[in-house]
Formats: C-alpha cells, sequence, structure tokens
C-alpha cells in the first residue's frame, strides 16, 4: 500500500508545552509589571494621550547573544535619559521571513549551522527576553509563526506583522489575540490598503484553530485588539516616508476609522535598503512629527557596528556586533540620532 500522508516529513522533534518552557524559564514579578505599564505607555502615545515618540530601534536581527546584551546595556541607559521624550524599545527580532530560503532566524536555527534546534532556539528567545527586560528596557519583535506566541508573547511590549505577512489571514487572527500593541507593515509593493484592512481584522472578534499553552489544537475565539497601527516601510514603488505620503497614508486611515497613528520605518525601502540613509529618514520624520501628531513612532535598524556581513559562513569568522541579515547603522550613529530627535522634540513639552 502507498504512504499517503507525511511524504515529504523527514523528521519530527517534540517541542515542550508553551507551559512547561514559561515554568521553566519564568518571568519575574518586577518584569511582569514593567511589561504591562510599557504597553500601556504605548497605546497612550497610539492614541494622542502621550505626546513622547515611539523609538523601535535595534539590530535586524539577533543572532550573537553576546554582542546582543551588549547592545541592550548601552540602549538602556540612553533610553532611561531620554525617557521623558522618547520610548525607546529595542528590536529583539528571533524570527525572519524569507522570500526564497535564507537563515530564517535564532528560534528556527539557534547554532547558526543549519541544524534547526527550534526547542533550543525557544529556550534561548525566551531567556534573552528576560534578560532585556530586567535591564529595564521595552522589547519588540516580529511575530513570524503563529505558534511562537504562546512561548515567548508575554515578554514582548511591542510587536509588527511583518510587509510579507499584513495580506495573511493567520496573522490577522492571530493579532486580533495578542496582548501588546502591533504594527501592521504596508505590503512590499508599498500598498497601504493591506495594511489598512488588517487593523480593520485584528480589532474585530476572531475564531480560528490555535494551541493552548499546553500545546493541544483549540479553536480559539478573541475580543480583538484595539491597539493595532500602521506602519510605512515604503514598497516597490520607493519610499512612503514624506509628508505628502503621511497625509495620504492619515487620510486613508481617517477615511476608514482606523485611528491616525503612523509609525514610519526609517529602513528597508525607504532607505532603498542602504543602512546609511536611514539618518535622512529618521531625521525628516522627526521634523514633521514636531508639527504632525499622526506620526506616532520610528523604527530604526541598529547595531554596534555597521552593515552586514554575508551569511552563512563558518561562526568564528562573523565579525562581533555586525548583522547576519539587513544592514544596520552603527551604535554612535544612533546615539547620535536619538539625542537630535531628543533635542528637536523639546519644544513639545514645554
Amino acid at each position: 500500500m502507498k504512504k499517503i500522508t507525511d511524504i515529504n516529513i523527514t523528521s519530527k522533534t517534540q517541542l515542550p508545552t508553551p507551559v512547561e518552557l514559561c515554568s521553566k524559564i519564568e518571568r519575574s514579578k518586577e518584569v511582569e509589571q514593567f511589561v504591562v505599564e510599557t504597553r500601556a505607555s504605548i497605546n497612550k502615545i497610539l492614541f494622542g494621550d502621550d505626546p513622547r515618540l515611539l523609538v523601535v530601534v535595534g539590530p535586524c536581527s539577533i543572532h550573537d547573544l553576546e554582542a546582543g546584551k551588549e547592545y541592550a546595556k548601552r540602549l538602556s541607559k540612553l533610553a532611561n535619559e531620554l525617557s521623558d521624550r522618547l520610548l525607546i524599545v529595542m528590536r529583539v527580532y528571533f524570527e525572519k521571513p524569507r522570500t526564497t530560503v535564507g537563515w530564517k532566524g535564532l528560534i528556527m536555527d539557534p547554532k547558526l549551522d543549519g541544524t534547526s534546534d527550534i526547542p533550543q532556539g525557544l529556550e534561548i528567545a525566551r531567556r534573552f527576553l528576560t534578560e532585556v527586560l530586567e535591564l529595564g528596557l521595552p522589547t519588540a519583535t516580529e511575530l513570524l509563526d503563529p505558534i511562537t506566541p504562546q512561548y515567548i508573547a508575554d515578554l514582548i511590549c511591542w510587536s509588527a506583522v511583518g510587509a510579507r505577512t499584513t495580506e495573511s489571514q493567520t496573522h490577522r487572527q492571530m493579532a486580533s489575540g495578542l496582548s501588546m500593541p502591533l504594527g501592521f507593515k504596508n505590503g512590499t509593493d508599498g500598498n497601504l490598503t493591506v495594511a489598512i484592512n488588517a487593523i480593520q481584522a485584528a480589532s474585530q472578534p476572531q475564531t480560528f484553530l490555535g494551541i493552548d499553552n499546553e500545546g493541544r489544537a483549540n479553536a480559539l475565539t478573541t475580543n480583538g485588539n484595539p491597539n493595532c497601527h500602521i506602519v510605512l516601510r515604503g514598497g516597490s514603488s520607493g519610499p512612503n516616508y514624506s509628508a505628502s505620503h503621511v497625509k495620504d497614508a492619515r487620510g486613508q486611515l481617517i477615511k476608514s476609522e482606523v485611528t491616525p497613528a503612523i509609525m514610519i520605518d526609517c529602513s528597508h525601502a525607504n532607505s532603498h535598503k542602504n543602512p546609511d540613509l536611514q539618518p535622512e529618514v529618521f531625521k525628516d520624520l522627526i521634523n514633521q512629527s514636531i508639527d504632525d501628531k499622526s506620526i506616532i513612532g520610528a523604527m530604526l535598524e541598529s547595531n554596534l557596528n555597521a552593515g552586514n556581513q554575508k551569511f552563512p559562513q563558518p561562526k568564528e569568522a562573523l565579525k562581533y556586533g555586525v548583522s547576519i541579515t539587513d544592514g544596520c547603522i552603527n551604535w554612535e550613529d544612533t546615539e547620535q540620532l536619538l539625542r537630535y530627535a531628543h533635542e528637536q522634540l523639546k519644544p513639545l513639552f514645554k
């Protein structure tokens, strides 16, 4: 008799249940309170009740834990210093979408060798998030696999759905059940409609297939997530961060009866995938935000050192603090830009 199931499955590795991993790596009461308070602060920014600018900044992806910890310690100190005008959140990205193939992030391949030890990846991710939060630094990530949130969502202050998945029904349903504020990026072609539709869908109650914290299949029903917003990241037609683009986005959001809360991603198509252009985009949006209250946030891809490096290659050959995914600006430029924003926003806080 011919086999009709699992024809292309070569192996199966059982994962710990979410409750098992969360029990093994528990969050402290202090971390729990910090996450709750940070999420509330971000929500106030989204709805205009807090004049600070939300800045999501950090490595394109975490691949070296030591470099990531060093970056977090630097950013924590700076975030505390600038907290009166900026709410700085660190990018702690463990999952990377791929157009074809490539390294899919620390959760999927924590050893960077193609062995795909996902149980170890989930544990590493949860420990790292805990360490960042214990520094008093909020966390942000892109949630790609709909099972991942059960393992780490309690340690995330802000999350994103990327350009490739904003149109996905699965991710809109997932977002409707998440407990943190979330940004939907516009489509890879620059289309805003898919992101606006996603915000509308995620704000409504949804029922869908998922797992509970015991790892069992469930039909999950949500209340809907009212704390979603759009992220402008440019597209195949070019950047979309200019004042005219922001005005158009604001108009489309209002017409669709969606809160006109706009974050601008300084990377990706807005900088033509050239990290050296990120400062130009960032300064432009900062100057716009002084008069345009719909701009609530910015996103920067930043690392200890600038640029990126080819991967795969032997781990011992990798340069310290340099991205293995998208190119980043270095720490010195990052600090300069955040201080620039803090100074430029001063008139709003008299």
